[in-house]
């Protein structure tokens, strides 16, 4: 009886030895948390939810979406860069990150997150109403010219992407035009169907149903090159208008600082794979989202980029509180 027991206490041992409490578990082992600092059933929801639709398949647990909305986003973005930083809460972060530090709304910019990578870029463009007496960017430019502060332009909200897209081109080309907010783009979109705004500027997937009826014309589009459900608007630099510096709507993602580089490689393994789905490849073109994947060093640079582009234009509509 004795030996038996000496046995199993050796045993014990030994597998106590082999398995030591110290040894870090398996990542992950429960599901992802993916935040999302905007509204349910918006464009940033919509490519989140398709992003980690298939998930389970590339971590071996699911990913799943919260929303967390509020202070233009910040309230879900803040709400990452504070998490435990144990690889279990990832967030979406967005274009206003880009601003919150420069406007004076939040203390919070990129530099807070440990980035993981871009999902998607879109750029701002511009439409009037079909038969309008604006038929290119030119007829509009010119006009604004001759006639300062005749020309409205309606488009998502004080230190939007389509408010800082417009406004930088008018502090290129010298004109001066009244901005008018609203609570976002579709707003905007009704108010120029209205005839209440001379130009609405949405990003260019959410005038889509509006082009294709034929209700709108679309001037330009802010990127370097034509998108490809839109073939006949040009860019605004084959438009005639030099726009080396672009301003772009983007959304990538992010973790707390501070998540070990084992789970960090977890993470951004997973999600390039979620990124690399034919099923999200796919949904994601038909609604006329450009995916870009850029790894967690070039988005530091594109973001880098993107807050010195914001702002002269922060500052030529009176937005800039951080000098």
């Amino acid at each position: 009886m004795k030996r038996r027991y000496g046995c199993l206490v050796v045993g014990f041992l030994v597998l106590t030895f082999l398995c030591p409490t110290g040894v870090p578990a398996a990542f992950p082992e429960k599901d992802i948390t993916l935040v999302v600092p905007w509204a349910a059933g918006g464009g940033t929801d919509t490519i989140a939810r398709t992003l980690v639709k298939n998930a389970k398949k590339h971590f071996g647990v699911n990913v799943n979406v919260v929303n967390r909305t509020g202070g233009l986003g910040a309230i879900g973005m803040g709400s990452v860069a504070t998490a435990t930083p144990d690889g279990y809460t990832v967030g979406v972060i967005t274009f206003h990150l880009s601003n919150y530090k420069m406007m004076g709304l939040a203390p919070l910019s990129y530099r807070d997150f440990s980035l993981i990578q871009m999902i998607n870029i879109e750029g701002a463009c511009a439409s009037v109403k079909a038969g309008s007496q604006f038929q290119t960017l030119k007829d509009l430019i010119d006009f604004a010219k001759k006639s300062p502060g005749v020309v409205t332009a309606g488009h998502a909200g004080a230190g939007s992407v389509q408010h800082l897209s417009l406004a930088s081109l008018c502090v290129r080309e010298n004109v001066k035009i009244v901005h008018v907010p609203f609570d976002g783009s579709a707003p905007a979109r009704t108010a120029l169907q209205g005839g209440h705004v001379t130009v609405a500027v949405t990003t260019i997937s959410e005038v889509l149903q509006l082009y294709q009826a034929k209700l709108v014309k679309v001037l330009y589009l802010e990127d370097t090159k034509r998108h490809w459900l839109y073939p006949d608007v040009p860019t605004i630099a084959e438009a005639g208008y030099p726009n080396p510096k672009i301003i772009y709507d983007w959304r990538a993602l992010g973790a707390p600082k501070g998540v070990s580089p084992d789970r960090m490689k977890v993470l951004t393994d997973g999600f390039k794979k979620c990124f690399d789905d034919p099923e999200f490849q796919k949904l994601a073109y038909d609604l006329g989202l450009a995916t870009v994947y850029m790894d967690a060093k070039q988005l530091e640079k594109f973001l880098g980029d993107m807050e010195s582009y914001h702002r002269p234009a922060l500052e030529s509509v009176g937005l800039l509180k951080e000098k």
